[in-house]
Order: C-alpha cells, then structure tokens, then sequence
C-alpha cells in the first residue's frame, strides 16, 4: 500500500528544492499531484475488475513495478515533463494497490478478522509517508533529490524480489472459492449488511462512500502535498523540519489506522465513525488556518497531529465498510468505485490548493477551503444518517 505513493511523498517533503531546482511555480508543483491521480482515476476501475481475476503475484507485479518505474524516471528526470511522466506512472500502481490488497485480504484473512487487517495494510500509506518525511529531506541535502528518487528506486525493486516469494502462487484469485482459505469459513455470496447503517444494501451504500472519498480526497491531499511548503514559507521551517511535518503525521497515521481498523471491527455503525472523522478533520485544518494567521507554530504541530490521527484514518473506514457491503466476487470492483472518488479528490485538492496559492499568494483561501471540504463531508454524514431515521 505505502510504495505506490512513495515518491509523491517523497516530491513533498523536498516540495521547496525541487521548485527551485526546475524552476516552476507552486500551481506547476501542484499539477504533480494532480497527474499522477488523474492517471489513478482513469485505471482504478478498469484495475479493479482485473484485480477480481488475476493471480496475487500478478497485483504485486503491477503494484511495485509500476512504484519503481515512476523513482527511476524521476531519478533520471531532465525536466518538469519527465516528472509529470513518472507520477503518472505511480497513479497507475496506486491504483491498483486497494482493489487488490482487499481482494488478498478477503482470500486469506477470516471473516472476524479482516477489518484489523484492513487497518494494519492500510496504514502502509502512512508508513511511506513517514519514511518519506524523515529520509527524502536529509537524502536530498546529502546527494540530491534526483539521487534519492534513483535509491528509492532500487529499494523497491528489492522489496518486488521479496514480495514475489511472500504472496502465494497459483490460479487466479477469483478462482480460489471467492473469499476462502486455509481454515477460513467461506464468504457470503450476497451482500453483507452492516448493522447500524439500518439495513441498507451495498448498493445504497457505495454513491455516499465514494462521494465521501471524494470531498475527505480532495481536502487530504491538498494537505499533503503544500503542509511542508507552509511550514517552511509561512513559520519558517528549515528542509529537515518542514519534511518532519508529513513525517509526524504519517507516523500518526499508521497507529491511527490501525486504531481505527480495530475499532470498525467492533463497530457495526460506518456513517457514526465517518462523521467523527469528518469533524476532527475539520478541527485539524482550522488549527494549521490558524497557526499562518497567528503564525503559532505550536497550532501548526496540533493540527499535524489531528491531520495524522484523524483525516489520514477515513480511507480505512471507508475500505472496510466496502468490503462488509460487498460480495466476495466484486469486492475489488466496489473497492475501484471508491477508489475511483478518492483519487478524483485527490487529483483535484493539490490543483485547487495550487491555483490559490498563485493567485492570492497566502494559504489562508487554501486552509479554509480544506475547513470548508471537511465540513461538507460532515454534511453529507450528517444528511444520510437523518434520511434512513
């Protein structure tokens, strides 16, 4: 989960010498992000239905080839086009990253335990956030960002090498008794109902899950991408703080993850803990609007800290509340779905975040757009859950 989106972490946390470095503005940084999940939303449907139907060494193929393809053209990148081409590539593999751990963890996870392991995998995301805070800055310093992308690379290339001798072998998954394995009970063919969203079916469910990835998406990764920029732009942080910003909230992020998969493991209500993210992610933004107001960067650490804990949790919500409604054999076509809202959120966040920035040349229209986005996902919560009372 975390390799895919290795290097536009990476391309973050060293956001002020990479703009430097190719000289282009801050809305040209933004359109990085911007590409690489206009490459995911175009391929994580089309990625999903071959994740429902391809052999697990296969996904694992497309996942970290396609990661270690995106480092090695960034490493050897010339210029802002080949950059463009390399996260684009990434989107790709990051796409296919959740329809096809859902699908693996729906093989050979049993049923009382998947939504723990939902958490654990989907923290990967912020375990590669993390790295990428702490190491891409001081790597960068040391032998340059385009050397630390080539590094990277090789990394990943190792960890393909490892994963082919960890996944299984053997036919294809969809082939495998849909959502079996040793010594798991056999997954329900019909869609499974959670018990505090009333009743409703899978099919109800899936529009307002991918609506909600897609506003959370958008206001998340606008974050992501401009946090170190901010720090270092509006507090005055230096390379290694600015880079320990994202890194902070990535580390946050793994635990939180895998809190908050434990707890909708115990939860049968999605929308409640869906709307107690949503709030606390409109906290988070309102303290780092805050700290560039004040310029507390004490707000600006709190703020980090929600961002981590709270925002950075709602993917494996949503994941997990997927796979309850969905049957064995669509659960990575459900996963594309909202995958697909997701990655349009996060393609459109970092743009928006972007054009603001160049033309009123401040975060404060940025941070209350993500306040803003937060809040409309609270909304939407908030509407659902009073329609089906």
């Amino acid at each position: 989960m975390g390799v895919g989106p290795l290097i536009m972490y990476g391309l973050s946390a060293v956001s002020t010498v990479v703009i430097d470095d190719l000289r282009i503005s801050t809305t040209q940084f933004g359109w990085l992000a911007t590409a690489c999940f206009i490459a995911a939303t175009l391929s994580s449907v089309g990625l999903g239905r071959i994740s429902d139907r391809a052999d697990g060494r296969t996904l694992i193929l497309i996942i970290f080839g396609g990661a270690a393809i995106a480092l090695t053209v960034a490493g050897l990148s010339t210029d802002y086009l080949w950059l463009l081409v390399a996260v684009s590539v990434s989107g790709v593999a990051q796409a296919m990253s959740n329809p096809a751990t859902n699908r693996l963890v729906s093989i050979h996870v049993e049923e009382g335990k998947r939504s723990t392991w939902i958490g654990i995998k989907q923290s990967g995301v912020q375990g590669s956030q993390f790295i990428a805070g702490l190491a891409f800055p001081a790597m960068a310093i040391l032998v340059g960002w385009r050397e630390t992308s080539g590094i990277a690379a090789v990394a990943v290339f190792i960890m393909l090498a490892i994963s082919w001798n960890i996944v299984p072998a053997g036919a294809s998954l969809s082939k495998r008794g849909g959502g079996r394995s040793a010594g798991a009970p056999d997954r329900p063919s019909v869609p499974v109902e959670s018990g505090g969203d009333n009743g409703t079916t899978g099919a109800e469910n899936l529009p307002i899950f991918a609506v909600y990835a897609f506003l959370s998406g958008a206001a998340l990764q606008a974050t992501n991408v401009y946090l170190p920029l901010f720090s270092q732009r509006e507090l005055g942080f230096s390379l290694l703080l600015g880079g320990m910003t994202v890194a902070i909230a990535g580390g946050l992020g793994v635990a939180s993850r895998i809190a908050w998969g434990r707890i909708i493991a115990k939860r049968g209500d999605n929308l409640a803990l869906l709307l107690a993210l949503g709030l606390g992610s409109a906290l988070g933004s309102s303290l780092l609007l805050a700290s560039g107001i004040l310029h507390w960067s004490v707000l600006l650490w709190f703020g980090v800290v929600l961002h981590g804990v709270m925002a950075l949790a709602i993917n494996v919500v949503l994941m997990v509340a997927v796979m309850r409604d969905a049957s064995a054999q669509n659960v990575g076509a459900a996963s594309g779905v909202v995958a697909l809202g997701m990655y349009l959120g996060f393609a459109l966040g970092p743009l928006a975040m972007g054009l603001v920035l160049e033309t009123k040349h401040e975060f404060f229209v940025g941070w209350a757009g993500t306040v803003a986005t937060y809040l409309a996902c609270v909304l939407l919560t908030v509407i659902t859950i009073l329609r089906r009372r």
